[in-house]
């Protein structure tokens, strides 16, 4: 039986190849779609995520919208290198046409309430972006922390940051929020950097995606294209771009293509080093609530990656 999942996203590029690695997976079952900001506006990822399904052919899974801003602050606007790495429209430019339909009137942090009270240990939630909606839930829902079963794409353990030294964009957008998860949440698997940029997509890949001579490989590999060139020009060592948000949707369906390293972790939240994911001193000696992934089986994850948005690209939208 497939396992409920929820994607919690804010719909860039490596969002929307997440998005399609969940659809192809037999293993899983994707139930909502809560959107929240970061790459985009949270108005921007909804839209993203409702024509990205609608081009899948999954109208019937929802979207619902999460708060637009981090906890501490009360407005937010898309960073100038997010949109360089991302695009404007937060999907490398390609224009797709707008769903048919809406978002869900139901807020998305009602909506992850109710889904872990009818699920319970059998849904997975897998946020890509701050975790601003998922710390609302913990604190809205007295059983939720206790219940919820998170993987997220967040943070940097054994390896520098991707916003400051230290601290990684998705735990940097809303410190206090990750804080509160990593504290609070009982069950917690951080996939974060230290194996995100091992996983690489390269312009060999989209290739293959082009020449299935669908409107679906079209637009996968137009995206993922310009991610790659965004890559070339900011991180020109590595060759290809990160498959972060993927990677994580795919840890959540098969744990053991990673290797994890068990801690309790905090967030720091003021400068210098605010955004930094480190062990939490003062629970080193309580059971720990959350695995870090430090290494990654990267061909069998590259392999599955491959087949699946391939077989998904392959069908007429």
């Amino acid at each position: 039986m497939a396992r409920p999942l929820i994607l919690d996203l804010d719909t860039g590029i490596d969002d929307t190849l997440a998005l399609a690695y969940a659809l192809a997976s037999p293993e899983v079952e994707l139930i909502g779609v809560t959107a929240t900001y970061g790459n985009v506006t949270v108005e921007q990822g909804a839209r993203n995520s409702l024509a990205m399904l609608e081009m899948f052919g999954a109208t019937h899974v929802p979207v619902f919208l999460g708060p637009g801003h981090a906890r501490t602050r009360s407005s937010f606007e898309v960073a100038e290198i997010s949109s360089f790495i991302h695009g404007a429209n937060g999907i490398g430019e390609v224009e797709i046409p707008d769903a048919a339909r809406a978002a869900q009137d139901t807020s998305a942090v009602d909506f992850l309430i109710d889904s872990v009270r009818r699920y319970g240990e059998d849904l997975v939630i897998v946020p890509t972006g701050p975790s601003t909606s998922v710390a609302a839930a913990i604190e809205a829902s007295k059983g939720f922390a206790d219940n919820a079963h998170i993987v997220m794409m967040a943070g940097a353990l054994t390896v520098p940051g991707n916003v400051t030294a230290c601290s990684e964009a998705n735990v940097y957008q809303d410190p206090e929020a990750a804080d509160l998860v990593f504290r609070r949440a009982r069950d917690v698997t951080m996939v974060g950097l230290d194996v995100t940029l091992r996983t690489l997509l390269t312009s060999a890949d989209t290739a293959q995606w082009k020449s299935l001579g669908t409107k679906r490989g079209e637009v996968l590999a137009a995206l993922a294209d310009y991610y790659i060139g965004a890559y070339a020009t900011t991180s020109p060592h590595l060759g290809g771009c990160g498959l972060h948000d993927p990677l994580a949707v795919a840890i959540a369906i098969d744990p053991d293509l990673a290797t994890y390293v068990e801690l309790n972790l905090k967030v720091d939240t003021a400068a210098p080093l605010r955004g930094r994911t480190i062990g939490d001193e003062t629970r080193l000696g309580q059971v720990a609530n959350t695995r870090v992934a430090v290494s990654v089986d990267v061909e069998a994850f590259r392999s599955r990656f491959m087949h699946r948005l391939s077989a998904l690209a392959s069908a007429s939208s």
